[in-house]
């Protein structure tokens, strides 16, 4: 009787995950730990490695199919199993006498298929993967499912455009002190710590449920970072309490994790305020989206040269533009300007 493991727990309520590409075949021999599929969350790609030793009687699911937490993944035998290219696992039987495995109807409500109009090629009548693709095939040219990280910011965006009462305050900071390579992003991290210290409240956590807030004690930024993959937001953990050297080589392994695409899981969630430096892609002032349950974000927009008064004379000098979006349900326009205040004190001092 074959052993059948079922996709685990990823953590953090992740309730699926997508297959990007299976490390082992049917009939192969595994030993305990050995890698046995990459999987894409919301958050990561991550491997799955095996529970046990023996050998590969089935796969649940190819590259591109979406597996729910708790689904069969991989099922294991003692002896080499014949794979005859059948429909692995119970099918379940919905909409009439459709015949479809969860992953397939998730595939096809993505795709705008009616699994009761198709005739499934599979054993008994079962619709098959390449029943589903064949009816995709007139679907608009260039359509494509949104997956991965470009899928988890989609559902971040729409639960923010659901819950939040934003509201923006702009202003500028006068950066023509700083000296010549002056690291723009340790400068911004500092100063969000500085912004938090006068105005904890922008530093905090809002249950729309409940109607209570939560003050955090420490700061762990989440710094939005843009790929092409979609937006990651990682953390750093405790900015208020590290120096710039520190900061320096936490951005610094944080890139690093990103082109590699292995940033830890626990360094993708718990963001308590985010910091978004949008300038370096262009533009000045922006309305970010906050998303729950923090209540506040930073945008940096891009620096430039312009003309300004200094004691009543013109001068050029360098001005960094800034946008802090926030929930009004929990933070006051007051609050937001000392937060602001503060930002823009610690930006235009020298070092």
């Amino acid at each position: 009787m074959a052993d059948i493991f079922k996709l685990p727990d990823l953590g953090e309520g992740l309730a699926e995950a997508e297959i990007v590409a299976w490390h082992v075949g049917v009939g192969d021999h595994v030993v305990t730990d050995q890698p046995l599929v990459s999987v894409e969350t919301d958050k990561a790609v991550v491997e799955v490695p095996s529970p046990q030793s023996g050998h590969i009687a089935a796969l649940h699911g190819e590259a591109g199919d979406v597996v729910a937490v708790g689904a069969p993944l991989v099922e294991f035998t003692g002896g080499a199993t014949e794979d005859k290219g059948a429909v692995v696992g119970e099918i379940p039987k919905a909409a009439g006498k459709v015949k479809a495995v969860p992953a397939l109807r998730a595939l096809a409500k993505e795709l705008g298929i009616d699994l009761a109009s198709l005739r499934g090629t599979g054993p008994d009548g079962a619709i098959v993967r390449a029943d589903v693709e064949a009816a995709a095939k007139g679907a608009a040219p260039g359509r494509e499912n949104i997956r991965g990280v470009r899928r988890a910011m989609l559902r971040n965006m729409v639960r923010a455009g659901a819950e939040v009462v934003p509201a923006t305050v702009t202003d500028e900071a006068d950066i023509e002190c700083w000296p010549p390579k002056t690291d723009v992003t340790v400068r911004l991290i500092r100063a969000m710590a500085a912004g938090c210290k006068a105005s904890p409240s922008l530093n905090a956590w809002f249950d729309a449920q409940t109607e209570s807030r939560t003050l955090h004690p420490h700061i762990d930024l989440g710094i939005a970072v843009e790929t092409d993959d979609g937006l990651f937001a990682p953390v750093m953990r405790d900015i208020g309490n590290r120096d710039a050297a520190d900061l320096r080589r936490g951005v610094a392994a944080m890139k690093k994790d990103i082109e590699a695409r292995a940033i830890p899981h626990d360094q993708l969630v718990g963001q308590t305020v985010t910091l978004s430096n949008f300038g370096m892609f262009g533009g000045r002032f922006a309305d970010l989206v906050v998303v729950p349950p923090q209540v506040a974000i930073l945008g940096a927009g891009r620096a430039e040269a312009r003309v300004v008064a200094i004691d009543g004379k013109p001068a050029v000098h360098r001005i960094l533009p800034l946008s802090l979006s926030f929930d009004h349900r929990v933070v006051t326009g007051a609050e937001a300007a000392w937060f602001l205040n503060a930002v823009i004190e610690d930006l235009e001092k020298e070092k």
